[in-house]
């Protein structure tokens, strides 16, 4: 994936995300795209900042990369 599509993914999950669940999304994200985010030549400073969303979302972000080790999306 591309930064921008990474940074489209991260923006459209964390703005449509159900009221009181955005940094879950952000989590989420992180689990989902986990072997893009680690195979790509891009930080998860520039997908957090191609995203549009604040930059202190960058430990969320972390953290849910980290999660995919060990956990598995419902859907």
């Amino acid at each position: 994936m591309t930064l921008n599509e990474l940074g489209t993914k991260l923006s459209e999950m964390y703005n449509n995300a159900p009221k009181g669940d955005s940094v879950a999304m952000i989590h989420l994200f992180g689990i989902k795209y986990a072997n893009e985010i680690k195979e790509s030549e891009y930080s998860k400073k520039d997908i957090i900042t191609q995203s549009g969303i604040s930059a202190s979302y960058l430990t969320e972000l972390t953290k849910g990369v980290k999660l995919a080790e060990y956990v598995i999306p419902k859907n």
